[in-house]
């Protein structure tokens, strides 16, 4: 294996890891998802798995495309910065509508005072009752059509781009090295998906140690508002 692309093999893993981490869309959604639906992790995981090989597929395709058509590489830029735009705006579309759902979702579940005079065995008075909203309010309901966001957090993830990933693609491309194009191609993968899954465990693991029993109704409202945080700091903020 030739030195340049020894540095460059390097040069990916680290550039992966820092990308990774710098960009809170990367795991923070999964994180506070997992909270609100009180998903195991197990489960949390196969849904950053998915979400990640699809944010990585699309990026990779894109460069390959643009390497066999011979297209430069200031237009396959200008692609993905317009796919971080679109990826953006969905997901601040996504989140903002979790997010009003779960404002009406906490206020279904708001606790009800019963008072009045009530009979017991030594007599009547009259006192106040304080019961959760699932008792004498409509039942709790589930998110819009069971698990219609994390799908749709999956396509947002196919939308977005990877950015660092098409020019380092280009120089083992431009030295015609098939094998080069795997190497980066496949250790920008793994480092990426690894650094995910790392710190969605990380951020789960912590918040399930976090046990705030005034708050519990406001999670998917939580979970909205995280998504939509994301969508503005990867959209408008360059993270």
């Amino acid at each position: 294996m030739a030195p340049e692309l020894v540095i460059l093999i390097i040069s990916a893993a680290s550039i992966a890891f820092v990308h990774t981490l710098l960009g809170p869309d990367h795991y923070v959604p999964f994180i506070a998802m997992a909270k609100a639906r009180g998903w195991s992790l197990p489960k949390t995981l196969r849904v950053v798995l998915l979400c990640g090989s699809g944010h990585l597929v699309g990026s990779v395709a894109l460069g390959i495309l643009g390497i066999v058509a011979g297209i430069e590489l200031t237009r396959l830029e200008w692609v993905e910065s317009q796919r971080g735009e679109l990826a953006a705006w969905a997901l601040c579309i996504v989140g903002a509508l979790y997010c009003v759902w779960g404002i009406r979702h906490a206020y279904r579940q708001r606790p009800q005072i019963d008072s009045g005079w009530h009979s017991h065995g030594d007599g009547s008075h009259y006192h106040e009752h304080l019961h959760a909203g699932d008792t004498h309010s409509e039942p709790a309901e589930a998110p819009p059509s069971g698990s219609l966001t994390p799908w749709a957090i999956f396509v947002v993830f196919v939308l977005g781009p990877c950015e660092p990933l098409i020019p380092l693609l280009m120089f083992p491309a431009a030295t015609q090295s098939v094998s080069g194009i795997f190497w980066v191609t496949g250790v920008f993968a793994v480092v990426t998906v690894t650094t995910m899954v790392a710190a969605v465990t990380l951020g789960q693991i912590g918040l399930e140690r976090l046990k705030i029993p005034a708050l519990a109704r406001f999670g998917h409202t939580t979970a909205g508002a995280a998504m939509l945080g994301c969508g503005v700091a990867i959209g408008w903020m360059g993270l």
